[in-house]
């Protein structure tokens, strides 16, 4: 059946539409000027993580800009396309390489404004932060450890797929193979609203390679995702709420990678919430990534025990969240599974490689969906 071409540019245009008024372009040029103006400051350097805010926020202004611009440009060349394409003769070879190549172009920017359109559903108070993510292993052994260490690697290649900075702020490593836990910040905006949805119990199944009777395993890994604070968020912990040890760092199989005791281990008293770092050189520099990471964290208890109040006045509300939302099977199948949204693909190895978009998209658009269905009641 042949591509009805009008239609289809007709609800691309439509879904352009959305995407401008969310991404506002002439807010957006306001916004770069600005940032070019910070930017060109002689003096910008003389704060270099100032300097790397204004410069990181410059570039992702741009990228969204010329991304928003690019596709209507796109759009618009489609539309010339078709219609050389239709105004040609029907016997007229260059008619058929026109529509195939108006077919593809359609397929590729059907895809890349459904990524865009996305977007515009991160709307969350914190959903433009940066993001901290740290991955625990669960019930399940050397074989959880295994994997929770595949997530970590699984969520890096995903940023380094991007083009997202990361930085790997503390990692304990298990006595056999893999890790007891891992944190690391995606230093770009959105991370958290991209990541959160990955929030939970994954579930691996898999033939142990550490069984030496071959016997299937079922382990378990919990992935957290926290917004990065900023300064304006006045998380103020006193210090007679805080307990700080240090350490010497250490790493696989406790050997110590470090002759001082520059590893820092920050307990909030009043939560019980604790955050070791130990990817710093220097004791000072532990504690204050530690204390970063547990100010985020408490930026979001303090979230969750304000929608617990607004859940509270509202009356109950169906619970959004299981307690395992992703299974990842290798034996006897090949399948990676959401279970809250349904969507699937057999290829684990591409999902371990980083490839994780489709499950980012989908977990948004169910969130957004199951946020309209409670509202509705």
């Amino acid at each position: 059946m042949a591509t009805d071409f009008p239609a289809e540019i007709s609800a691309l245009r439509t879904t352009l539409g959305t995407i401008r008024a969310v991404s506002d372009p002439e807010g957006l040029r306001k916004r770069i000027a600005e940032l070019s103006d910070q930017a060109a400051a002689p003096d910008l350097w003389d704060d270099p993580d100032a300097a790397q805010k204004v410069t990181s926020a410059l570039s992702h202004a741009q990228n969204e800009l010329e991304r928003v611009e690019s596709l209507g440009s796109r759009l618009d060349d489609l539309e010339v396309l078709v219609e050389m394409a239709l105004d040609a003769a029907e016997d007229d070879p260059e008619r058929a390489t026109t529509l195939a190549d108006a077919e593809s172009e359609l397929a590729s920017l059907q895809k890349d404004l459904g990524v865009l359109e996305v977007r515009t559903l991160l709307n969350g108070e914190y959903d433009s932060r940066e993001a901290v993510v740290t991955i625990r292993s669960g019930a399940g052994g050397v074989d959880a450890a295994d994997f929770a260490e595949m997530l970590l690697r699984m969520y890096l290649r995903w940023a380094e797929r991007h083009g997202y900075p990361t930085a790997v702020l503390d990692t304990s490593y298990a006595e056999e193979a893999g890790i007891k836990s891992a944190t690391f910040e995606v230093k770009v905006p959105y991370a958290f609203g991209n990541l959160s949805v990955e929030a939970g119990t994954h579930r691996l199944v898999r033939i142990s390679p550490f069984d030496n009777q071959g016997r299937r395993q079922t382990s378990f890994a919990a992935v957290e995702v926290v917004p990065l604070i900023e300064q304006t968020d006045h998380i103020d912990i006193p210090e007679n709420e805080l307990k700080v040890d240090v350490f010497r760092s250490s790493g696989p199989g406790g050997q110590s990678v470090n002759t001082t005791d520059s590893a820092v281990r920050m307990t909030h008293i009043p939560t019980g919430i604790v955050v070791s770092m130990q990817n710093e050189k220097s004791q000072i520099q532990n504690r204050a990534a530690a204390l970063r990471v547990l100010q985020s964290r408490l930026l979001l208890v303090r979230q969750a025990e304000e929608k617990a109040t607004q859940k509270e006045l509202a009356g109950d509300i169906k619970a959004s969240w299981g307690d395992q939302m992703r299974s990842y099977v290798l034996q006897p199948y090949q399948m990676v599974k959401d279970l809250r949204t349904e969507f699937e693909v057999g290829n684990p190895a591409a999902v371990f490689d980083g490839d994780i978009d489709a499950f980012i998209e989908a977990g948004i658009r169910w969130r957004r969906r199951t946020a309209l269905e409670a509202e509705r009641g």
